[in-house]
Formats: structure tokens, sequence, C-alpha cells
């Protein structure tokens, strides 16, 4: 009779696939980052749009991080791979919003983003859906562990997501993306800056 395989390296095997997936979001994003410095005066740059740029850049890099945590998982199913996958897929496609291939309709980066903005915070708003799930995966004990600030950050997540879709206020969308990007790093530096 075969032995199963090692949880260990089934992770490892799922891994490097959403390894991948991130990999190429980060390409995208870094390389719209070198366009804007080849070419500045092509598609003038916003503080609001390098501002989800960070966000986005960010989130992208502490997914990767914290995604570690799942080695602990005793078993793997083929629904908690395509969850993880897809959760790594709304990160590709945040930053192919922030980056897209052609800007040709927008004379700069913040009105495309502004056109976009419904798609990009309907897509964002769904990592804080899907961050829910895999906390959840994570087990109840690190669901509580992270505390009551946890669900009360993905409620505040997607009603501002919500309202960002809605309104094309420049100064709001700067306010949040600003605040945003603040918390965050808080967030990261408080909870999850130490692995194991």
């Amino acid at each position: 009779m075969a032995q199963p395989p090692d949880p260990h390296e089934l992770y490892l095997h799922v891994r490097v696939l959403v390894g991948v997936v991130l990999g190429l979001g980060l390409t995208r994003i870094l390389s719209g980052l070198a366009r804007m410095v080849e070419h500045p005066g092509r598609n003038p740059v916003s503080a609001t749009h390098l501002l989800w740029v960070a966000v986005i850049l960010l989130s992208i890099v502490h997914f990767w991080w914290w995604e570690f945590a799942l080695i602990s998982l005793g078993a793997w199913r083929f629904e908690l791979f395509v969850f993880l996958l897809g959760y790594a897929f709304l990160w590709f496609v945040l930053a192919c919003l922030l980056f897209p291939g052609d800007l040709a309709e927008h004379d700069t980066y913040e009105a495309y983003f502004l056109s976009r903005r419904r798609w990009f915070f309907g897509l964002f708003a769904a990592t804080f859906a899907a961050d829910l799930i895999d906390t959840a995966i994570k087990g109840a004990d690190h669901f509580r562990a992270l505390g009551p600030e946890y669900p009360a950050r993905i409620a505040a997540g997607i009603i501002l997501c919500a309202v960002a879709a809605w309104t094309g206020n420049r100064r709001f969308h700067l306010l949040f993306a600003a605040l945003y990007l603040a918390y965050d790093v808080s967030w990261i530096l408080r909870l999850y800056d130490t692995l194991g």
C-alpha cells in the first residue's frame, strides 16, 4: 500500500503555483513603476494611484508571507487549493487594474483608476471576504488570537470599499488609500512580523 504524501510536501507543491501567480502580480506592479520612471511625461502620476500601488504591493507581499502558516495544515483538499489560488488571482487582477496594458483612453493613471474604481474596489472587497475564509481555515484558535479588531477590520474594509466603488471623490480616495496603508503597516507589524 502506498504511503500518503507528506502534507509539508503537498504545501510546497501548492505554494509554488501560488508564488507564480503572486510573482506575476509583483512583476506587473514593478514593470508599471519602471514605465513611470522611463516615460514620466507620458501619463502623469497621482498620489492616490501611487498610494493604491503601495497598498497592493504590500498586500501581495504580506499575503505571500502569511500564507506560510498553511504549512501546519494536516491535509490538503482540492477545494482548498482552488480557494487559495483564487485568492492569489484576486491580487494579480488588482495589480493589473493598477497598471493596464494600455492607457490610451485616459490622460492620467488617476483618471484610469477612477474610471475602473468599481472593479478595483469590488475585487479589493473580495479580498477581505477571502481573508475571512482563509483565517477560518487556519483554525478557531488562530481566528480568536486576532481578537475583536479582526472582524471589525474586515467589516470596515468591505464598507469602505463599497463607498469607494460608489464615489468618484478624489479626496476620499486619497484619504482612504493613505489611511489604509498606514493602518495595514500597523496591522502587519503588530500581528504578523514573525512566523512560527
